[in-house]
């Protein structure tokens, strides 16, 4: 019996690092969909339901812990869980805020990409979160 490949969304605006998440984890046997325009996120994550969202937190129109907190507030994707990925926000003082928003865990840019092969299986598996 065949299983079926885990679904993740890719909202970065980074179009070329969004190409090269999109590649790495379409060969690691995932169904990816990659989009840059954080003001269609939610709509992706309805529409594709996927079973991780990896997501930039600095992007124009609609922060990463914008979207995340609009996914949260939602019954139909409440419950998928959300990684960011990010040069930026990792002091402390936004690790709150990533709670808040029910942001999972953190993958800090640039970033290995067995560290991201390794966080995403991780929230697949449901361990807790790594946001400290």
């Amino acid at each position: 019996m065949k299983m079926e490949k885990k679904k993740i969304l890719i909202v970065d605006d980074d179009k070329e690092y969004l190409e090269e998440l999109n590649e790495m984890l379409t060969l690691a046997g995932y169904d990816v969909t990659a989009i840059s325009d954080s003001s269609s996120a939610v709509k992706a994550a309805q529409a594709t339901a996927p079973d991780v969202v990896l997501i930039d937190l600095r992007m124009p129109v609609m922060s990463g812990f914008e979207v995340a907190d609009r996914l949260k507030a939602l019954t139909q994707t409440c419950k998928i869980p959300v990684i960011a990925i990010t040069g930026y926000y990792t002091m402390k003082e936004h690790v709150w805020l990533m709670k808040f928003c029910g942001i999972k865990r953190c993958i800090k840019k640039p970033a290995n990409p067995d560290d991201i092969k390794s966080e995403i299986a991780g929230v697949l598996k449901g361990e807790g979160s790594a946001v400290k």
